[in-house]
């Protein structure tokens, strides 16, 4: 499975190549990519009429904004599991 096939248009993102090994880029982009889909989710809640369909995109931002905030704790190192 690649990182293009859940984007539905052209302007899918292509991965920069890395021969990085540190995490910092690559954890970088995932929290941009997971944000662009969260904004996303939240633009569609507000385009459906289906209740269940507005909950479903809007539990998906949460999480999203939840897995930033995690990627946001690893890079600060503020939770105990990231220390």
């Amino acid at each position: 499975m690649t990182n293009t096939e859940f984007v539905h248009d052209s302007t899918a993102v292509k991965p920069e190549p890395s021969n990085d090994l540190d995490a910092s880029h690559h954890m970088t982009r995932i929290k941009q990519m997971l944000n662009e889909v969260a904004v996303h989710a939240r633009e569609d809640a507000n385009r459906v009429s289906d209740p269940h369909a507005q909950a479903l995109f809007e539990t998906t931002a949460e999480v999203l904004n939840g897995l930033q905030r995690a990627y946001s704790d690893y890079e600060n190192k503020s939770e105990p599991a990231w220390k």
